[in-house]
């Protein structure tokens, strides 16, 4: 059996005022990890994660320093089928973000932004904000059921194509007349115009 580093994914809101918008996002790729297989042990200092997949034959194991301390009791971990998801509090209020996820400053290949979840320090107040009431449930926008969405407010008339002004008039080719001829073929040029001078 296999040891893996599995995939990390983070993001990161800060407040210097509210505790509850001061946190880090933070996803474990642990495909087919049962609840009963992992054992995670959080720290104010970081984490240490280790889960076997039986039906991959593979064993994940992660160890993790955090670049600043972290409230255990606020954060909060969720289990799904494909990931252990945690939304971890950071212990110091400050309005600015972490300059990185981890204490050492070397880039680990394991480690990568979460774009869904990311937003730039400067917009975070205009984010809206997450539900957390079903944390770790299906990704995607709120109300965006299985049938892939509803799309009857939507008039596909006027999104291009259709009635447009001149669509069905012919293209003037005098355009292509006015282009410099390539190497070698000013001599056709000069004979298809001497042709048409003739007509």
């Amino acid at each position: 059996m296999s040891q893996v580093t599995p995939e990390v994914l983070w993001a990161q809101r800060s407040s210097n005022t509210d505790p509850e918008k001061n946190f880090i996002y933070l996803t474990i790729s642990v495909p087919d990890v049962p609840k009963e297989n992992l054992k995670l042990d959080l720290k104010p200092t970081g984490l240490t994660f280790t889960g076997h997949s039986e039906t991959l034959k593979r064993t994940y194991h992660l160890d993790l320093t955090f670049y600043a301390e972290i409230d255990v009791a606020e954060s909060k971990t969720h289990h799904t089928a494909r990931n252990v998801e945690l939304k971890l509090r950071k212990k110091e209020l400050n309005d600015e973000y972490w300059p990185r996820l981890l204490k050492e400053s070397k880039k680990v290949q394991f480690l990568k932004t979460d774009f869904d979840k990311w937003v730039d320090e400067d917009e975070q107040n205009e984010a809206p904000e997450e539900d957390f009431s079903q944390f770790g449930g299906m990704g995607g926008m709120p109300g965006m059921g299985g049938g892939g969405g509803d799309f009857s407010g939507i008039d596909f008339s006027k999104l291009g194509g259709g009635d447009m002004p001149g669509a069905e008039e012919e293209e003037d080719d005098s355009e292509d007349d006015d282009m410099p001829a390539l190497e070698g073929e000013e001599d056709a040029k000069e004979e298809k115009d001497a042709t048409k001078a003739a007509a």
